[in-house]
């Protein structure tokens, strides 16, 4: 086994969620955790989402396996004027959703996916809340970059520049199936001199027909192992009748130009198997969003022996943590 389940059930539920009059009360759903480790601390950032199917990001921080949820949402700012560059029409945000998190230099980096009048597009954000609230600046948000160009998700940032430049991943939005909303099976690079304009530098990876990950989109951002750049991922297969099913699997980049794979797991890593995993909002969903390294050398390098620990939405309606170690997904990976 790759990835091990920790806990019973799931590490946060519905139930955990603090009534936060009066945006959120009796909330429907909490998935989808951004993580990093920070100070000595795990801080996630937690989708909730209401009856009325309101999205709202919340901050919980605590040791990893136990956590307090901070009182109030994320306050955004910065999209509130936001104007399409060709148009000259004002863009109109419906939900902030799906936060990963990057230790970016001397920052806390954030890139959500956006829902607008215009489709899905992604944000860059960084934490500027007081640091006396306890939260690492993540209960505030602010906007640093904003991508108009294409409809796009699960966008990630790389924490280490290549080259004096910021690289990020993302999974553009270029297919529909069944009916459903837009969707995509390839991973793209972009790059970056200051978090705004990005450059496309052409496509990772993409998805594998017939097989477990026919879509697919990046997980947490990229952890730097001396063999390369460990990344997780989701594969959606599509093959079955009546539901997609949400797996994750795992990617091997090269360390100084990230658009060479080096090994990719031929299967998944972990796949809905609890109850808890497989019946909720949207059926047989493991989406890892969050990732965290226990022990890194002093050049920033993650430890073979270190533990991985992967939060992930289960089934859009908790949260789920899975452990393994860095040695136990890299011997995954296969050339």
């Amino acid at each position: 086994m790759i990835f091990a389940r920790r806990g019973g059930g799931p590490l946060l539920t519905r139930d955990d969620v603090p009534t936060l009059p009066p945006d959120i009360i009796d909330p429907s759903s909490v998935f989808n955790p951004g993580a990093v480790q920070h100070k000595g601390k795990t801080y996630l950032l937690l989708r909730v989402q209401t009856r009325g199917r309101r999205t709202f990001t919340v901050p919980a921080k605590g040791d990893g396996f136990k956590f307090k949820i901070l009182k109030r949402p994320v306050e955004f700012c910065g999209h509130e004027n936001l104007i399409d560059p060709e148009t000259g029409i004002a863009v109109t945000v419906h939900h902030i959703y799906d936060a990963r998190i990057t230790a970016l230099e001397d920052r806390l980096a954030v890139v959500t996916a956006v829902d607008t009048d215009r489709g899905c597009r992604l944000a860059v954000w960084q934490a500027a809340g007081k640091p006396q609230a306890g939260f690492a600046g993540l209960d505030k948000l602010e906007l640093v970059g904003f991508n108009h160009d294409r409809d796009t998700r699960n966008g990630v940032l790389f924490p280490d520049r290549i080259d004096g430049r910021y690289l990020m991943l993302d999974r553009p939005n270029d297919r529909r199936t069944g009916g459903g909303p837009l969707t995509g099976r390839g991973i793209v690079l972009s790059a970056s001199n200051d978090l705004v304009h990005w450059e496309d530098l052409g496509p990772i990876m993409t998805g594998r027909p017939h097989y477990w990950d026919e879509l697919i989109g990046s997980g947490p951002p990229p952890v730097k192992t001396r063999e390369g750049w460990l990344h997780i991922y989701h594969g959606v297969a599509t093959h079955f009748l009546g539901a997609n099913l949400y797996q994750a699997g795992a990617v091997l980049l090269d360390l100084e130009d990230p658009r060479r794979v080096l090994a990719r797991t031929r299967d998944n890593i972990l796949e809905p198997r609890e109850t808890w995993e497989m019946t909720g909002q949207v059926p047989n969903v493991i989406f890892p969003c969050g990732m965290t390294v226990t022990e890194t050398d002093d050049e920033g390098y993650a430890a073979t022996s270190s533990e991985l620990r992967l939060y992930y939405g289960a089934a859009d309606t908790v949260v789920g943590l899975a452990v393994s170690t860095v040695a136990k997904v890299l011997a995954a990976c296969e050339a």
